[in-house]
């Protein structure tokens, strides 16, 4: 039941090449970043994403998509990653973007065991007629376009399927957890993590504060246990290492 890895590098030593990955965070808050560093550091390559965005340059999954490790990406935010809007455009990089709420209830739904769902998001749009552009060519034409999704009517209603999303992997990043995985997330930084760690084949948590077995209260834990196979401790220095995405102050 002791899920404590001694290291962040031993944590995500089996992740292989071409594994497909869920990676919580939203923007720069609740980010994996140790994960992620200890991941490009490790090597893999070829990896398919499912994630809010790709983090920001030199941040996050920035890192690994710079050093041109991930093959695709499954997200709803290109944001201000100028590297992720270029790899995309030049035709290295293919992108399945989705509705921001479909794509946190698909992370949940795989993680339920619920295979789809419907629901009105994107209906009346490509999302759900298809022909959003996922791949380019070089030349900037359009290689890989989205297929068209099933529609019903539920309640006079137009509905369009989507599909549960599981990986083989997820990286997640808790404010607390015990060695059994139980993992608490603190204010926003709960965003996507709650849902990847469910997603994941072998859900990977680091955490900010490590507590033994029943020194947290069933009613505060966010993600059980059983969602979580490896638990990373931080040090303080990686605890405290959040960047502030954009920083307001007076004149």
């Amino acid at each position: 039941m002791n899920k404590v890895r001694g290291s962040a590098a031993e944590a995500v030593a089996d992740i292989p090449s071409g594994a497909s990955l869920a990676v919580g965070g939203f923007g720069l808050s609740g980010v994996p970043e140790v994960l992620v560093r200890a991941l490009y550091e490790q090597g893999a390559s070829g990896l398919e994403v499912v994630s809010n965005n790709c983090g920001v340059n030199g941040r996050g999954l920035g890192v690994l998509l710079a050093a041109g490790r991930i093959a695709r990406v499954t997200g709803s935010y290109v944001g201000e990653n100028k590297e992720f809007a270029r790899q995309y455009l030049a035709g290295e990089l293919e992108v399945e973007l989705t509705p921001q709420g479909t794509l946190a209830e698909r992370l949940r739904a795989g993680g339920a065991g619920i295979p789809a769902f419907y629901t009105p998001a994107g209906v009346g749009t490509q999302v759900a007629g298809g022909g959003l552009p996922w791949r380019y060519a070089s030349d900037g034409s359009v290689a890989v376009t989205s297929p068209p999704k099933e529609i019903r009517t539920f309640r006079g209603r137009p509905h369009v399927l989507e599909h549960g999303i599981t990986t083989d992997f997820a990286l997640v990043r808790a404010w607390r957890g015990d060695r059994h995985g139980n993992l608490v997330f603190r204010k926003a930084a709960a965003n996507f993590n709650p849902l990847a760690a469910m997603a994941g084949g072998i859900t990977v948590a680091e955490v900010e504060e490590l507590l033994e077995p029943g020194e947290l209260s069933p009613d505060e834990v966010h993600v059980p246990g059983i969602f979580v196979q490896r638990v990373v401790e931080l040090t303080a220095g990686q605890a405290d290492d959040k960047r502030i995405e954009k920083r307001t102050v007076r004149a």
